[in-house]
This record gives C-alpha cells, sequence and structure tokens, in this order.
C-alpha cells in the first residue's frame, strides 16, 4: 500500500509515515496517536562500522542492532529500532506480541544501500507491560496478520542498519535464521562457471591429502588436483562478526574430513556457509576442487605434535568448488575410512576417564528449560544457550545427564522431547567428585557435537544403526513399559547439578560460584543486568527471618499481580492443536519406533483406527480444565500453608527475588498429546507472531510428579539488610528429579540447608515438623548459595542451593 499525499482515510500509523515523509528529513520525529501498536516481529543482527554513525550515542550500548515489525491492525510496517531500546530486548520486556504506546518514529536515513526504497526508525516507545506480553494475540484475533498490507514497498530481507547478509537468532550466535541459510546444494554450475570451465574441475585427477601436506610442507602452495573426502565430523557455526569488521556474512564452521592417507580440518568461510552448512553431514563424501591450503591451526597453535594443513572453502580467490559425490559413484581406490563412533552406556561411563569422547543413545525422560549464561570472547560477550537432558538405556539406574549447549541444529534440536530416541555423538564427559568417594558424571558438547532425534529422519540415513550398542539399545527398547517412562517424563523447571559441595571450605576453595561473597546491594546489581534466560549463581551471607511451605495444590494460584493474558490457545483449541506450527497427527503414533514390526512390548494404547470425533473425544477429558482448577483454584487460602517469622520486615527495604514460584520454575508432566505446544511454551521467547502463544499457555500443563511443594525463605543480607525472596526445593529420598545426596545426615534445618535436601536413609520429617522446629534458624548466620535466573522483565527466581552456617 503506497503512502498517500494526504491523510484522509489513512490509519493511524501510515498517518505517522506520511509525516515524515512530507518533512524530508531524517532529524524530524514524529509520535503515535493514543490507540497502542503491536509489534509481530523482532531481529536481530551485529553492528558493522558504519554503526557509530548512524548511531553515535549509542556506541557502547551493545554489539547487537534490533530491526521490527509493528502494526495497529490496519497495515504493517518494518522499522529499526534505537539501540537505546537494546535493554528491553534484552530483559524480554519489549517482545513479540507486546503493546507499544507513546512510540515516536523518525525517517532513518543511512543503512544499508542494499535495501530498496524508505526505512523507518524507532526513536523511543513505552511497552505497555499492564496488557501483558501477549496483547497483540488479543487484540488481532480476527485479523490475518499476513494479510495485512504493508505501508510502501514490501521490505527487502536483508538488516536496515548494517552490511550484513542475515540476521542472527535472537537469544545465541551459534544457531542459524532465515530463508539465505540454504538446505540443498546449490545448482551444479554456477552462475558465472561455463560448461568446458565445469569439465576442466571434473577431469582434475584426485590427490590424497597425504600427498597435498606433503607438497605444502616442501614449498608448494600450489593445488595439485581434486579432493575426495569423507565427511567424519561437523562443528557448530561459529560467528566472528564485530562492530570494527565490515564482513557482510562473518561465519565459519569446520569440518574433520578424511580419505586413506591423513585426517584434516576443512573449514568453510563466509557465504559458504550459507549455501552448504545445512547441506553437509558426517558421512557423505565430497569432491572438493579450487580450495586453499594453509598451515593448520593446531600447528600454529602448537597443540599439533607434527606439522599439519588445513583446507580453506572461500566464496572468491578463488571460489571453492564444492559436490557431494553420490553412493554409486564413490570409489574403491579412495579407500574412504568409516565414521568413527565410540558409543558408551550408561553403566559404563562412571568408569571412564574425565574429559573423554564418546557418543550415547538413549530416550529422553527430562529436557529442561533453556537457560543462558554470559561468556568473554575477548572483548565481546556472547551468551551460550544450553539446556539439561536425562536418557535412558536400560543399562543404569542413573540416568544419562547431558548438558547440551547448541549444535546449529535447530530442527533437530527443538524436537528434542521425552519419548523421543536421542543420538548425541562427540560429547565429552566431565566428573565431580564430592568428599573421597562420591561422584557425580554428565556429559556436555565439545565443538564437534551433533544430535539426531525421532521424528527429523536423521537415524535411518547414520551408519551407526547397524553397530552393536544400538542394537542391544533397540532389543531392550522391545520390553520397555512405555507407560512406565511415560509417568515419570518431565519437561522444564529449575534444575541443578552437578550437586554442589557439602561444605563451605571445599564450595569456596574450589570457586563454585561466580565470584567470592558479595554484598545485597552488589548482587541486586547484578541481577538487574541479567539478561532474559541467564543464570548466575551467587555467595551472600545471610540470615533467614521466615520460612513457609506451600504444598503442591498451592503452588500454582497466582500470588502476585499478573499482567491479563490472552485466551488460552487462540489457535489451539483447548484439546487439540490447530496451529500448523504445533500440530500433532491425529492418529497416535507409538511413541517408540525401532523399525522393528511384531515387537512384543507394552503399549499406552493399543493402535486403533480413530475418527475425528474419537480424536476430539480421547483429547477432550479434563487436562485442560482439571489443570486450569488445579492451578487456580476457587480461593486463596492462607490456613494451607506453614509459617515461620522472626521478625516483620521494614516495607522501606530493599527486595531481590519473587515471592512465589513462577511458572516458568515448576516442572511439569509430560503431556505427549500436545508435546509441540508444551515445548513452545516451555521455550524461549519467539521472535516471530505466527510462533506467539498465550502468556500462560504453560499453567495447562500440571506440575510433575516428583514437585510436591516448595518452601519460601526471606533472607536479610547481613552487609547492608537488602531482603531476598528464595525459593527452596529440597532433594527427597525417591525423587528421581531432585535427588538427594548420598550422604547420611540428621535432617535438622542446619543439615537440610548445608546438603540441600533431606538425608537419603531416613524418612524426611514433614513440612509441618520442619516448621516447626525453625527457630533453630534465628540469628543463625549463614552463607547462601543462590541460584538466579531472569525469567523476563523484572522477574528474576532466586532459588537457594546451599546455606552453609557460620561458626564464631
Amino acid at each position: 500500500m503506497a503512502a498517500a499525499s494526504g491523510d484522509s482515510g489513512c490509519c493511524s500509523l501510515e498517518r505517522c509515515v506520511n509525516r515524515l515523509i512530507a518533512a524530508g528529513s531524517p532529524s524530524v520525529r514524529t509520535k503515535s496517536q493514543a490507540e497502542p501498536l503491536y509489534l509481530l516481529s523482532l531481529q536481530r543482527y551485529g553492528r558493522d562500522p558504519d554503526s557509530s554513525l548512524l548511531f553515535p550515542d549509542s556506541v557502547s550500548v551493545s554489539e547487537s542492532l534490533f530491526d521490527a515489525m509493528v502494526t495497529e491492525g490496519h497495515c504493517r510496517l518494518r522499522v529499526s529500532l534505537d539501540p537505546s531500546l537494546n535493554r528491553l530486548v534484552h530483559r524480554n520486556q519489549l517482545r513479540c506480541g507486546s503493546a507499544l504506546r507513546s512510540v515516536v518514529f523518525s525517517g532513518g536515513g543511512g543503512g544499508d544501500p542494499r535495501t530498496e526504497g524508505r526505512t523507518f526508525h524507532i526513536c523511543s516507545l513505552e511497552v505497555d507491560s499492564a496488557s501483558g506480553g501477549d496483547a497483540a494475540l488479543r487484540a488481532l484475533s480476527s485479523v490475518s496478520v499476513t494479510s495485512l498490507p504493508w505501508l510502501g514497498s514490501e521490505p527487502s530481507l536483508l538488516p536496515l542498519r548494517a552490511r550484513r547478509s542475515s540476521y542472527l537468532p535472537l537469544w545465541n550466535n551459534h544457531d542459524f535464521t532465515g530463508e539465505v541459510w540454504k538446505d540443498t546444494p546449490p545448482c551444479e554450475h554456477g552462475e558465472d562457471e561455463s560448461e568446458d570451465e565445469q569439465q576442466v574441475e571434473d577431469s582434475r585427477p584426485v590427490v590424497s591429502l597425504a600427498a597435498l601436506r606433503r607438497h605444502f610442507l616442501n614449498g608448494s602452495r600450489r593445488p595439485r588436483g581434486s579432493l575426495c573426502v569423507r565427511i567424519l565430523h561437523k562443528s557448530r557455526l561459529m560467528y566472528y562478526g564485530k562492530a570494527e569488521q565490515s564482513s557482510e556474512c562473518p561465519y565459519k564452521a569446520e569440518l574433520q574430513v578424511a580419505d586413506g592417507s591423513l585426517s584434516v580440518s576443512v573449514v568453510l568461510w563466509n557465504t559458504v556457509c550459507l549455501d552448504w552448512y545445512r547441506c553437509l553431514q558426517p558421512g557423505q563424501v565430497l569432491r572438493l576442487s579450487r580450495y586453499r591450503v594453509k598451515e593448520s591451526y593446531g600447528s600454529r597453535s602448537g597443540q599439533d605434535t607434527e606439522p599439519n594443513i588445513e583446507i580453506s572453502l572461500n566464496s572468491r580467490n578463488p571460489a571453492a568448488k564444492i559436490s557431494i559425490v553420490p553412493k554409486q559413484h564413490i570409489s574403491s581406490e579412495w579407500s574412504l575410512p568409516d565414521l568413527p563412533h565410540n558409543f558408551l552406556c550408561g553403566q559404563e561411563l562412571p568408569n571412564c576417564p574425565d574429559r573423554d569422547i564418546c557418543d550415547v543413545i538413549g530416550v529422553v525422560t527430562f529436557v529442561g528449560r533453556q537457560e543462558r549464561i554470559r561468556r568473554k570472547d575477548g572483548q565481546r560477550t556472547d551468551f551460550e544457550e544450553y539446556r539439561w537432558l536425562q536418557l535412558e538405556d536400560g543399562t543404569s539406574e542413573q540416568p544419562i545427564t547431558v548438558k547440551l549447549f547448541s549444535t546449529s541444529q535447530t530442527d533437530i534440536q527443538s524436537r528434542i522431547q521425552p519419548m523421543a530416541l536421542v543420538v548425541c555423538t562427540r560429547l565429552k564427559l566431565l566428573r565431580k567428585t564430592i568428599g573421597t568417594t562420591t561422584s557425580f558424571e554428565y556429559l556436555t558438547n565439545t565443538l564437534l557435537t551433533q544430535v539426531y532425534c525421532t521424528g527429523t529422519g536423521s537415524h535411518p540415513v547414520m551408519p551407526y544403526r547397524g553397530l552393536r550398542p544400538i542394537r542391544q539399545f533397540l532389543q531392550w527398547l522391545k520390553q520397555v513399559d512405555e507407560a512406565s517412562i511415560l509417568d515419570r517424563a518431565v519437561m522444564g523447571g529449575y534444575f541443578s547439578y552437578p550437586p554442589i559441595s557439602v561444605s563451605l571450605q571445599s564450595f569456596m576453595n574450589n570457586r563454585e560460584g561466580d565470584a567470592g561473597l558479595i554484598s545485597g546491594r552488589e548482587m541486586k546489581l547484578q541481577c538487574d543486568r541479567l539478561h532474559y534466560r541467564e543464570r548466575r549463581r551467587f555467595a551472600i551471607q545471610c540470615t533467614i527471618t521466615a520460612a513457609c511451605y506451600h504444598n503442591r495444590e498451592d503452588s500454582g494460584r497466582i500470588r502476585y499481580s499478573d499482567p491479563p493474558s490472552a485466551q488460552l490457545s487462540p489457535r489451539v483449541p483447548r484439546q487439540r492443536e490447530g496451529s500448523d506450527i504445533f500440530k500433532t497427527p491425529a492418529k497416535r503414533k507409538l511413541l517408540f519406533t525401532t523399525g522393528t514390526p511384531g515387537s512384543a512390548r507394552k503399549r499406552l494404547a493399543p493402535p486403533i483406527p480413530q475418527s475425528s470425533t474419537d480424536v476430539d473425544a480421547e483429547n477432550e477429558f479434563s487436562l485442560f480444565d482439571g489443570a486450569m482448577e488445579f492451578l487456580v483454584g476457587e480461593d486463596d487460602d492462607e490456613d494451607e500453608d506453614e509459617a515461620f517469622h522472626i521478625a516483620p520486615t521494614s516495607p522501606m527495604s530493599s527486595h531481590l527475588g519473587i515471592p512465589s514460584v513462577a511458572m516458568e520454575t515448576l516442572p511439569r508432566s509430560f503431556c505427549y498429546e500436545r508435546r509441540h505446544v508444551q515445548a513452545a511454551a516451555m521455550g524461549m521467547q519467539t521472535n516471530s507472531f505466527h510462533k506467539l502463544l498465550p502468556q500462560r499457555e504453560l499453567e495447562t500443563f500440571s506440575p510433575a510428579s516428583c514437585y510436591t511443594g516448595y518452601f519460601t525463605l526471606t533472607m536479610r543480607a547481613l552487609s547492608d539488610g537488602v531482603m531476598l525472596d528464595v525459593l527452596f526445593f529440597p532433594a527427597t529420598p525417591g525423587n528421581l528429579h531432585w535427588r538427594p545426596l548420598p550422604v547420611t545426615h540428621d535432617n535438622t534445618w542446619e543439615s537440610v540447608l548445608s546438603h540441600g535436601g533431606f538425608s537419603p536413609h531416613a524418612p524426611p520429617p514433614t513440612p509441618v515438623d520442619l516448621i516447626a522446629t525453625a527457630t533453630q534458624l534465628t540469628n543463625q548466620r549463614l552463607v547462601c548459595i543462590l541460584d538466579a535466573c531472569a525469567l523476563g522483565e523484572d522477574k528474576v527466581e532466586l532459588v537457594l542451593n546451599r546455606a552453609f552456617p557460620l561458626r564464631s
């Protein structure tokens, strides 16, 4: 919809744009009218050297810039956001679905000349927090957002204020996003390549990696022929963009390849990543020409014992030629190696050396919520996104615990849910020992970690299917009781692993916190700086001034003022997932599919055909109504809580934390029928309106059976009197999610707090009995180990991990 010259008949958003066009100056600003605007999308990208000219007052705010799409319900406008608004995005206060008021626009100017037409800029705005984070769902429920006309011509898909070839994911730098990342190989012949040139390339002789290395070390820098190699391993994407660098596509990725003579690294650079990263997988055979040879990074850094080479594939000077060799064209003369695997079962992990590299397979029983940690990369701060997984393989009573970071496999990682079969390759084993005999193992990423999951089509094409550990696992799978696994399947919530030490001296010696002891004000300052879903651990001296127990039935009740929420699942009826994004087939598939027909197993339900009416009836049992009644209840009866108070707190005291459990804190029972909705509700905030769910959708899923209740502790910082509202989930014998340490103690308050839970060898005291003895806490000075996680907006979750008494 082209902007008109007059304001007659225009919508409010178009009137703002018309005023800017009429002014003809980028310095002119105009403010939106009384009706709100709604944020439909939010896209992030890295600064470039021109950013300091466009935003001279915001040079040090952030490495990122943001573009957005806004509407008032009649038309759409794509805009850039002033960097001064970045903090609102970082805290997830400004997010997709927000209602915006007092929006000040300018004509933009500058930016990337590749973007056609005029661009517009939001200088400032106010987020209408009272309307809730899903205000757009309610306001636009009768509007087809994708059919709304654009103001001006349809905008380019390129970033508006920097010369970058693609957007970044909203919350990390290692995944890819957007249609520019191709999932099929480029055309056989490049645009500038003739058939004669192609025949020349194909006629080049095949040279071995060992011969190439020998020629390079002897001083020859001219490539000697084509390489035919097998991909052994694939790294995740690495984004190296910096504000002072002008590279339009600052990406690289590494492949570990081999032929019959040698194994080397192949590095994909810049736009080669856009064209090939998604297409290349371990096991494929490649023919490479027009490559560069250089000394390997390991040789340059002194890590390699012998000199070695690496292969660079660039988009120019020269433009690399890559082709995937079909299986029938692979020559035995190349002597290509098989994929290396080192599958270990859960029973074998405790006997493996620390930092050993291995592969695992298992049934997922727990998928944690996504969290982030901050890491420094030179002058730049990056956020690493991770979640905890627990797998079972039938060989051990202890689950295989994995701290899984991004592997640049967004399509596969989004499908990792309970009851899925997952293979993780190239994981590193980490071990923590408490005392002299108790150790805890978990696995985490290496640079070359890859994951494969049922439902993504990745298992059938992988050669590990024929390996003995896989066959043994599938044999166990035939006999597994699916109902038993489903009953204990859990998603989301607070989770901490491995356990920390049970003595203050050991904790401080090992520096298990982010820093030493800090004051209450410093901790509040650090928590105010946390970004969305960022997690940190703090140590602080406190006394406990009040303790209260909340049982399971009470914890879903809303104790603090929540903004209104859109009707739950507006595009997803209460019992059926109607959105294409969260579509589940009407017919229930068996949870485990091994490809072996006729296997005798215990199943949740017979695989009988169902009509749509039957499916509605099956899914229409009281999950939704029961969950809402269970979570909200009719009253807010304080008599159900057991409480202990030492002294009233001053209303003027500075407070940190939230006074009751947040919905993101509780682990939830896994609901197979609504698994895609549950995964989306539990995940990070989306950047796109068509993936947006109601703000309180997560509450429609029942808390997991491992959760029976929680304590709220009010603490006073000894240094400055700052008050902390802290949650405590004591580990309990028999609880498979929060497992107590295998250390016997007397279940007094002091022992429970210092061990993080009850003794595993005695019945735990009831909450009533424990609260009755809370006078033991009077004037007790404690060093408290607190896990902090920013849940969005101003909510910071504080969970007590340990509390060590200070001796006089």
